[in-house]
């Protein structure tokens, strides 16, 4: 359970997340996955990341038990910090970052494949933004990278899902298959890339950031500003207390136990 990274032949670095039972990371994981991705971003040796998950869904996005569990804010800060520095190091990452998606990819799992260089899904996998039906906002910044624009706002507002096979069609996922093939999938790709001069796909990688249109970083940040005007108003917490089983008073009661 948690983060590892093991770095294979030929300088492919795997990282895997774990965090039963649907990969729904608390704060201290989204860290984990920065810190992970950042020691792999300084390590000459690994020449290309292949981010993956353990269990039957890639990523369920934050812990938010853990935040209606939490008196004050502290834990909805530490997962909005969490979330930036996870999704900055994928896409800062001096290597190229393939990402291996299975079952569902919601939410902040959204940040993490939508910053990534290369997707490979299997085919059961599906992603979208749940977040206007938890009371915040975040990664439309990424979901835009992914789908065409009017696409992008649709999937943000009604919360809708999209299928490997969509992205696959316009462009963003790269190869469709079965779970059992998935791994080797990406290993696949990224040995094709870890193929290559390390020396001179760093200089690319830098080079392919440095000509994005959007500033991924500040872009995602903006987003998070309005989370916390949602939480500041009294918004979000409803939503997430209906979507955690919690009340208001259960959250008095845990504050009250510490």
């Amino acid at each position: 359970m948690g983060i590892s990274s093991t770095l294979h032949d030929g300088g492919i670095r795997v990282v895997t997340m774990d965090f039963p039972p649907v990969n729904a990371l608390p704060a201290a994981g989204w860290f984990g996955v920065a810190e992970t991705l950042d020691e792999a971003s300084k390590d000459r040796n690994t020449h290309v990341v292949v981010l993956r998950a353990e269990g039957r869904g890639f990523n369920a996005g934050v812990d938010i038990k853990e935040m209606q569990t939490t008196s004050g804010f502290d834990a909805l800060i530490e997962a909005n910090r969490g979330c930036y520095a996870a999704f900055k190091a994928v896409y800062e990452c001096a290597t190229p970052v393939v990402a291996a998606v299975q079952g569902f990819c919601l939410g902040g799992g959204m940040g993490l494949v939508g910053n990534a260089d290369t997707i490979v899904a299997c085919d059961d996998a599906f992603f979208g933004l749940p977040e206007v039906d938890r009371g915040a906002l975040g990664a439309a910044t990424h979901l835009s990278r992914m789908v065409p624009p009017h696409l992008m706002r649709t999937l943000y507002f009604t919360g809708r899902t999209i299928t490997a096979q969509q992205l696959h069609h316009h462009g963003s996922v790269l190869e469709v298959v079965s779970r059992e093939e998935l791994d080797d999938a990406a290993m696949q790709v990224a040995g094709e890339i870890a193929s290559k001069d390390p020396r001179v796909i760093r200089a690319a990688k830098e080079a392919i950031n440095g000509i994005d249109p959007v500033d991924v970083n500040r872009s995602y940040r903006f987003e998070q500003g309005f989370t916390m005007e949602l939480n500041l108003s009294g918004v979000a917490d409803g939503h997430r207390d209906e979507f955690a089983g919690t009340s208001k008073a259960d959250r008095n009661d845990e504050a009250g136990n510490h």
